[in-house]
């Protein structure tokens, strides 16, 4: 071997021997994980186990894992947000038997978009002169019957319209006139009054004038998506957040094709109108296409199953008690699910409605319920996640018997 070749393999050897030497001389264990933050406990909120239902001020309803991830999806792209409109409004529509729909910020927001919409069409200075209705030719006046007079209805106040109250038919014949834009419908209180859907779409058709119904809670049962379009309503508006357990600021606006078109005028990304507050970003647009999709596809007898299966161990639980009696009911019309009321002999059980409810909710871990009597409570199991019903059942039985003595 010749000089140079030598000593240029003596200068390698050092240099791969210490380079062999270097992962072995240098690495470090990896670092641990890092724990996740629980923002909730840092902030001092208080979490709970939700035996009450799907309220609003308890945040509605907890959204399935693949309603996150589609809207960790969408996070990481940018889009045109009309365009996605489009898209999943056509998808959407095909599910609920609509013409079209829209993602909307929830039913409130649907029920001014709608009306909104059917007050200017698509004209855009129309769009831009709500909510002041005098002088512009547009329409003014919404009736609704007086049994369906609830504060959520201020949704379409919001457009500037007047709201007419009559309870028969013969009397929203005498009030239907040249300034009527729209009637309204409210089906959680259906059975309170006079007039049902069936006849309040036909009366909307003998005028020609749009019908609307309001159903925000009312899934289940899921044929509600559709029953309601089917029937020949011009737009129905529902919560996206409860049963359906998309975004919470989420809700669908579906019906008749010229309406929703012209609803969406007032809506994002457009700034010239009374629904610029009504954002809804894609990530929620895709997150309630996917929650929709999903709950319409699920086994619903299944799921019905593992409620009425969590329910009786609650209601066993309590009624173990002495002096406690308990009865299961359905409502009929919303919330429709398994809701079982825990009443209790006063001289028995020494304790308020109220008094239960709060000791369970400053227990641990805190848990709501629904409605408080005098000497009941209210509970349901829909909005539990699997194995609360046993903590649930453990709490009342626990405070129920130290209100008996046991």
């Amino acid at each position: 071997m010749q000089r140079r070749t030598l000593l240029r393999y003596f200068s390698l050897v050092p240099m791969a021997g210490s380079a062999a030497l270097i992962p072995f001389a240098t690495a470090k264990a990896a670092p641990p994980p890092a724990e996740k933050r629980n923002l909730f406990k840092e902030l001092g909120v208080r979490t709970f186990i939700n035996a009450a239902g799907t309220y609003t001020a308890m945040t509605g309803s907890l959204m399935h894992d693949y309603v996150v991830n589609a809207i960790q999806q969408g996070a990481a792209e940018f889009c045109m947000l009309d365009e996605l409109q489009d898209k999943v409004g056509a998808k959407i529509a095909a599910l609920v038997h609509s013409e079209a729909a829209v993602v909307t910020s929830g039913a409130f927001a649907g029920m001014t978009l709608g009306l909104a919409g059917i007050l200017t069409g698509m004209d855009q200075h129309k769009v831009e002169q709500l909510p002041h209705l005098e002088g512009t030719g547009m329409k003014s006046e919404v009736i609704i019957q007086k049994a369906h007079d609830i504060v959520y209805n201020h949704a379409l106040k919001n457009t500037g319209c007047k709201l007419i109250y009559v309870e028969t038919a013969a009397e929203a014949e005498q009030a239907i006139n040249e300034r009527t834009a729209l009637l309204h419908f409210l089906n959680i209180e259906a059975d309170k009054g006079k007039i049902l859907h069936e006849e309040w779409v036909a009366l909307g058709r003998k005028h020609n004038i749009p019908t609307s119904i309001d159903i925000a809670a009312d899934v289940p049962p899921v044929s509600n998506l559709w029953k309601f379009n089917d029937m020949g309503f011009s737009f129905v508006v529902i919560s996206g957040g409860k049963a359906i357990r998309g975004p919470q600021s989420a809700g669908l606006l579906m019906g008749k094709k010229e309406i929703i078109a012209a609803a969406r005028l007032h809506m994002p990304p457009r700034g010239f109108n009374i629904g610029r507050g009504f954002k809804v970003n894609k990530e929620e647009v895709l997150g309630m296409y996917v929650a929709l999709e999903k709950y319409i596809q699920q086994d619903h007898d299944k799921e019905w199953k593992a409620w009425e299966t969590a329910t009786a161990q609650i209601d066993t639980a309590a009624k173990a008690v002495n002096g406690v009696t308990t009865s299961i009911s359905v409502p009929a019309l919303g919330n429709v699910t398994p809701t079982l009321q825990i009443s209790w002999d006063a001289t028995k059980v020494k304790v308020t409605g109220k008094e239960l409810q709060e000791k369970l909710r400053g227990g641990h871990p805190s848990i709501e319920i629904g409605g408080v009597g005098d000497n009941s409570i209210t509970v349901t199991v829909w909005m539990l996640k699997p194995g609360q019903e046993k903590i649930v059942a453990t709490r009342i039985r626990e405070e129920l018997s130290k209100a008996g003595g046991w």
